[in-house]
């Protein structure tokens, strides 16, 4: 297009030519933009955004601010950005120039489908989003360098990261810093000085990870579970919940054990819930999640889960949510490996039943039961749970057929029971785990 021409597209006349050294195709899409400033706003329909909830709406509703600098953990966040996405979340990535020669700006624009903040403009981005009135909900700096987090320290404000950062903090914009750097230089006396000052300042620090002499990003899932624990309804804050899962061992002899098909994931899935619902939470199991966050108790047995429950209760806990398969039969192990070949007969005797001692030595706690039947209609199902709630005096039990499925499986459905009508619920087990948590938290509000 000359200058000087009508643009077909967009109403009105060119300036013609100045005489200035710019292209003729830099002068008109200056002119495009002054005549449509909504070409650079976000991405409505960005393919980017069709996963958008998919995992989760637990960041429904929730503008993040993501501020990238110049750490290598930098190539982790195209797919922390997504997964934000996944949960519900709208991201809006910032950029340093240290960041921008690691990641390209265009990969941020596709990881979140919004245009990226590479320097401030006319729009002074960094308040509007971290100003009084923001539009963001949080301000989430991963990876931070020591350079920037010593900058937010010192008041500092020389990048686009460290702008938005002394905005949010004079606004009261919840901050996240996820650091990542060579460990040497985190172990530096004005770096734990720095981060000291930022954590005292009211900024949630996640990780680093130490690991081959480098304090490593946080891994995506720890970083998103910080989010939403952040951005969550709090309805479990001030509150300790104590959660059992999985299945139990009795050991056979030094090799061998018996067990159940219980996989332990509506044990996990309930755990992270109450972690994200603010609670302070305990996971009694005999497998290992590794996140920090969630306080984790080693127990093989049903004997060693009935003392570890109980030694756990003995500090003081508002909640406990039996979701573990626990054997109801044990046997006398053999202390050395039984000979294979023949027949062998097993002598069982019966466990301790850990809910029936947990409410006799604790009558005011809210404890939560499971009950597993197989191949039983739902009136009969409904029967026997009521039965086992009212008997055992649980405040809600969750019971299910799992000859129907549920036990190691991904989906499953619950029939929920406590003082009013029962609720059917069906899903994943992460959508099963806040129905129930929500289910934990009215009673403890009523």
């Amino acid at each position: 297009m000359n200058p000087g021409q009508k643009n077909p597209d967009v109403p009105g006349l060119e300036p013609e030519n100045s005489g200035q050294n710019e292209p003729d195709g830099v002068k008109s899409k200056d002119w495009m933009d002054r005549q449509n400033p909504g070409r650079y706003m976000p991405d409505k329909i960005h393919p980017t955004l069709w996963i958008q909830g998919q995992k989760s709406s637990s960041l429904a509703g929730k503008t993040i601010a993501l501020g990238v600098t110049g750490s290598i953990g930098a190539v982790r966040v195209v797919e922390l950005a997504r997964e934000l996405i996944r949960n519900g979340a709208e991201v809006h990535a910032v950029m340093t120039g240290a960041a921008q020669h690691i990641l390209h700006p265009d990969a941020l624009h596709y990881a979140t489908g919004n245009p990226v903040i590479t320097e401030l403009g006319g729009r002074v981005e960094h308040v509007e989003f971290c100003g009084f009135k923001g539009r963001a909900d949080l301000l989430l700096i991963a990876p931070a360098t020591a350079n920037t987090i010593g900058k937010i320290a010192c008041g500092i404000d020389d990048t686009t990261v460290t702008s938005f950062a002394t905005t949010a903090l004079g606004s009261g914009i919840p901050v996240m810093v996820v650091p990542a750097m060579h460990e040497s230089m985190y172990r530096h006396p004005a770096v734990v000085e720095n981060v000291a000052k930022l954590k005292g300042w009211g900024i949630s620090m996640v990780g680093p990870k130490f690991e081959e002499g480098i304090a490593k990003i946080a891994s995506n899932e720890e970083i998103v579970l910080e989010v939403e624990r952040a951005l969550g309804n709090r309805s479990l804050e001030n509150r300790k919940v104590l959660i059992t899962g999985g299945s139990t061992a009795e050991s056979l002899d030094p090799i061998r054990i018996l067990t159940n098909r219980a996989s332990g994931k509506t044990g996990r899935e309930l755990a992270l819930e109450a972690y994200r619902s603010g609670a302070d939470v305990t996971l009694v199991h005999r497998d290992r999640l590794r996140l920090v966050g969630i306080r984790e108790v080693f127990a093989e047995s049903a004997a060693e889960m009935t003392e570890a429950v109980l030694s756990e209760l003995d500090t003081g806990y508002d909640v406990l949510i039996s979701s573990a398969a626990i054997a109801d039969y044990t046997v006398e192990p053999s202390p050395e490996k039984i000979k294979s070949g023949g027949e062998f007969a097993l002598k069982l005797k019966t466990t301790r039943k850990l809910i029936r001692e947990c409410r006799e030595k604790y009558p005011e706690l809210v404890i939560i039961g499971f009950k597993a039947e197989t191949g039983v209609g739902r009136e009969e199902l409904l029967k026997r749970a009521t039965a086992t709630l009212e008997g055992t005096k649980l405040d809600m039990i969750a019971a299910n057929d799992v000859g129907k499925g549920g036990m190691g499986t991904e989906e499953n459905e619950l029939y929920l029971l406590g003082k009013g009508e029962p609720r059917h619920v069906t899903g994943n087990k992460r959508k099963l785990a806040a129905c129930i948590l929500e289910e934990v938290a009215g009673i403890l509000n009523s």
